[in-house]
C-alpha cells in the first residue's frame, strides 16, 4: 500500500509543479510578446498560448491544491460536529465531490476525442489543434477526481482525510 501511497503523492505533486511551470510559461509568453512589440516583430498566437497556460495551470493545481488544503472548504459545520456524524458529512461530501469530478472527466475525455476527431483548430492566428490544450484538463480534471476519490478512502477506511490544514495560511483571514 505505500507504493500506492507514495506514487499518488508523487502524481499531486508532480501536478503542481507542472501547474507552476506553466505560470512560468505565461511569464514567458507575456514577455515575448512585449519584446516583440518594441521591435516591431510580430508573435502570432502569444495571447491564445497564454490562455491555453492558464487553463492548464489551474487543471493541474486542483489535486495538488486539494491535498495542501488551498481549496476553499466552508467546515464551519464539520467542527461544530462530534466525531461519529461528522465522518459520515465528510463521507457524504467526498463522494458527491468525487462522482462529480468523474463525471466532469469522462464528458471533458469525450469532449476532447470529438475536437481531436474533427480537427478543430483554434481562432487564433496560431490555428493550434484544439484537442492538444484540451487534453490537460482531462488529465487535471483526472487527477482531481483521483485525489477526492483517495481522500474519500481514506476517510471510510481511517475516519479522516488527507487534507493539510495550514494554521498559518487561515490564520490570515480577510
Amino acid at each position: 500500500m505505500t507504493a500506492i501511497r507514495k506514487t499518488l503523492d508523487f502524481l499531486y505533486l508532480a501536478s503542481g509543479v507542472a501547474a507552476a511551470l506553466c505560470l512560468i510559461a505565461i511569464l514567458v509568453l507575456i514577455v515575448a510578446q512585449m519584446v516583440a512589440r518594441w521591435t516591431g516583430e510580430i508573435f502570432p498566437g502569444a495571447p491564445d498560448y497564454a490562455g491555453y497556460a492558464m487553463a492548464a495551470a489551474s487543471f493541474l493545481a486542483f489535486a495538488n491544491a486539494l491535498n495542501r488544503g488551498a481549496h476553499i472548504r466552508v467546515s464551519i459545520l464539520l467542527n461544530a460536529m462530534t466525531p461519529g456524524p461528522k465522518r459520515v458529512l465528510e463521507i457524504w461530501c467526498f463522494t458527491i465531490a468525487a462522482a462529480v469530478a468523474w463525471y466532469f472527466t469522462y464528458y471533458a475525455y469525450w469532449f476532447v476525442y470529438w475536437s481531436w476527431k474533427f480537427n478543430e483548430v483554434s481562432q487564433g492566428q496560431d490555428a493550434t489543434a484544439l484537442w492538444i490544450p484540451q487534453s490537460v484538463m482531462v488529465i487535471g480534471g483526472g487527477l482531481m477526481a483521483i485525489a477526492l476519490t483517495d481522500n474519500l478512502i481514506h476517510v471510510i477506511v481511517k475516519g479522516d482525510h488527507r487534507i493539510v490544514r495550514d494554521s498559518v495560511d487561515q490564520s490570515h483571514g480577510e
